[in-house]
């Protein structure tokens, strides 16, 4: 049970981080690329307007806060949990991928970034944040 709750809190500690950092992200985005006059982006609605208005490059923050989110929260989970364990980073991948895959029926964003975010952006570095913060095995120990 003890190793259940640890999991589950390092799972809520992950979500979290990985929350802030996408949200951070978004924010500092339409700070430096921002959206073409009139748009409104602060709104669901405003937002759906505006896609096709959208040029490839109002893409790449939405694609980093999702992959570096996803891999930020990974990176506490799996710090969380002792580093030892690739659970938690997977279950915040899976999370986030979720999330991801939402998106795409909530927002009408282009396929190629559909394909690309929900493919690279959240199992992917969900295990980069897990094999960078895993203890090093211990090659030759007996």
């Amino acid at each position: 049970m003890r190793g259940f709750l640890k999991g589950l809190l390092a799972v809520v500690l992950g979500f979290i981080a990985g929350s802030a950092v996408n949200m951070g992200l978004i924010l500092l985005g339409t700070q430096l690329v921002p959206p073409p006059a009139g748009v409104d982006t602060s709104t669901a609605e405003g937002l759906k307007a505006a896609m096709p208005l959208l040029q490839a490059r109002h893409f790449l923050f939405p694609f980093l806060a999702h992959a570096l989110g996803t891999f930020a929260g990974a990176l506490v989970a799996t710090w969380a949990m002792g580093r030892v364990n690739r659970l938690p980073a997977l279950l915040i991948g899976l999370l986030f991928l979720m999330g991801g895959i939402a998106s795409c029926f909530m927002l009408p964003a282009p396929r190629w970034f559909e394909v690309l975010d929900v493919l690279l952006a959240y199992l992917p570095f969900a295990w980069l944040g897990y094999l960078l913060t895993r203890k090093p095995s211990r090659v030759g120990a007996a």
